[in-house]
């Protein structure tokens, strides 16, 4: 009879250690998630990216905190997507402007046939680079598309 009391007493106990455990582990989890919170806040998105891979990593058990912190995630993602969109399509636009000149001269130079070499090698490069940046701003278009998507699906 003492055996099984014994045996009922260190099952209750180990139940509260665990579940002591699982509440300590769940306030840490909302620590980072909050750290997390405050870097998004300030605008540094890399090191707020950071504490959430670290809360996946240390507190996988952490489910409530996850879904929060996958939330703040694509809104980070979403936030660096349209930063980089707004630098990319200021560039987009100079580089456009570049070779719409100097595609213009190289025209009225081959007219008049003194195109040179320079001139033409000039006017690809800026081509080429036109078309890179184009690309990545379809790229970032589509990934501000992508992100919000996704947060519609969540709202659901």
């Amino acid at each position: 009879m003492k055996k099984n009391n014994i045996f009922a007493l260190l099952g209750i106990a180990a139940c509260c250690c665990l579940a002591s455990c699982d509440n300590s582990q769940q306030k840490m989890a909302d620590s980072l998630l909050k750290e997390a919170e405050q870097l998004f806040n300030k605008g540094e998105y890399d090191k707020a990216l950071t504490k959430i891979d670290s809360l996946r990593d240390i507190y996988p058990n952490a489910i409530e905190t996850r879904k929060k912190a996958l939330g703040l995630y694509q809104s980070i993602a979403l936030k660096q997507a349209q930063e980089d969109l707004a630098n990319t399509d200021s560039i987009l636009q100079a580089v456009t402007h570049d070779y719409n000149y100097q595609k213009t001269k190289v025209d009225k130079d081959r007219e008049m046939l003194r195109a040179t070499k320079e001139e033409l090698s000039m006017l690809n490069k800026t081509k080429v680079k036109l078309d890179s940046l184009r690309v990545r701003f379809d790229m970032q278009c589509a990934k501000i598309k992508y992100i919000h998507k996704k947060q519609k699906e969540v709202i659901k």
